[in-house]
């Protein structure tokens, strides 16, 4: 399978939304605190995906995404593929696009944080050649303010 990656178009929103949304309930339900979930409901995905167009870059599988990720500045903030690309190769083909736009933007080390209880994320990101930068507590963004995510921050130089 052929997978091309392209910045995000506005009419990618609602396939990102559907990805983002089902892969966070995988790797969050049960990882973060129930005050995050509470605010992370589809409808939110919905609206942090046409928001967040700008920073996001797809991969696509024929016509279809089949993933994206998200980049700003040093920071890789969202990964996530799609359940019927997952194993495919999609998830290693968007973090190397990652990389690569935290290097073309002047960095020497990319960073990214995954939920502390996340063990599939944690073990794709090390066999990426990412390290485990030691725990941390990540501020999520919610409507009035953060909530504390028990993370772990994984650094890679690019």
């Amino acid at each position: 399978m052929t997978v091309i990656v392209r910045p995000a178009v506005a009419g990618d929103a609602d396939a990102v939304a559907a990805i983002w949304y089902a892969g966070w309930r995988d790797g969050h339900l049960g990882n973060v605190p129930d005050e995050l979930v509470a605010f992370r409901t589809e409808e939110s995905f919905g609206t942090r995906a046409a928001q967040r167009v700008p920073d996001t870059t797809v991969a696509l599988a024929g016509d279809e995404v089949a993933g994206f990720v998200m980049v700003v500045g040093d920071e890789v903030e969202q990964v996530y593929v799609s359940r019927d690309h997952r194993g495919s190769g999609v998830a290693g083909t968007l973090l190397t696009e990652a990389e690569r736009q935290v290097k073309a933007g002047g960095h020497s080390e990319a960073w990214l944080a995954v939920a502390t209880g996340n063990a599939r994320a944690r073990r794709f990101y090390e066999r990426s050649g990412w390290r485990d930068g030691g725990a941390f507590d990540y501020p999520a963004a919610v409507e009035g303010g953060t909530v504390p995510v028990p993370c772990h921050r994984y650094v890679k130089s690019v």
